[in-house]
């Protein structure tokens, strides 16, 4: 969602909670911001909305002109259909490759299952990269490339090899200004 709302340009304070606390202090950390207990959480007013795909959905709608998802019908159900793969799927991949924003490559022998993620993330990005004509899954950046830019960080972390035209695309992700202040921030 921080991705998302940069892309929009609307103003955010960011409220940064550590994680990874001993004795449940990163939930009761969470909770004054976040019913669920869980991160990401945006509040706009007394609303708060919770997990990053329902909040990228409320953006969505909230700035209809941002462009966040495609304008064609077609292309904007497959770049919603390969988001929610991302968001509940690839499952072997990020339990072998924890999301790291480190530039130096760590390279790892990836189990078989891992190896099918990466195989199944390639096709959805060439198949949209075809449809959509690129640079972004979608054309121009959304939601679809968001989702996927943590994914890129892991394949240029851990040494990942892909196609050309998937490298490119992780390359892409990997240079724009929103990303690069983001890992500045990490």
């Amino acid at each position: 969602p921080w991705l998302v709302l940069r892309q929009i340009g609307v103003d955010f304070t960011e409220t940064l909670v550590e994680l990874r606390q001993a004795d449940n202090q990163t939930r009761a950390g969470i909770l004054p911001h976040s019913p669920s207990g869980l991160v990401p959480a945006l509040k706009d007013g007394d609303l708060v909305i919770v997990d990053s795909l329902a909040i990228c959905e409320f953006l969505a709608d909230r700035f209809p002109n941002a462009g966040l998802w495609p304008a064609d019908l077609a292309l904007r159900a497959l770049a919603r259909s390969a988001t929610c793969e991302m968001h509940s799927g690839f499952q072997a991949l990020r339990q072998e490759c924890p999301m790291a924003l480190e530039i130096g490559v760590q390279p790892k022998e990836l189990s078989d299952a891992a190896k099918l993620n990466v195989e199944r993330i390639q096709e959805v990005w060439s198949d949209l990269l075809k449809r959509s004509g690129g640079p972004f899954l979608g054309g121009s950046f959304g939601i679809v490339d968001a989702f996927y830019t943590p994914v890129a960080t892991r394949f240029r972390t851990y040494g990942v090899a892909l196609t050309p035209e998937c490298q490119a695309y992780v390359d892409a992700l990997l240079a724009r200004p929103d990303f690069l202040a983001w890992a500045a921030e990490a």
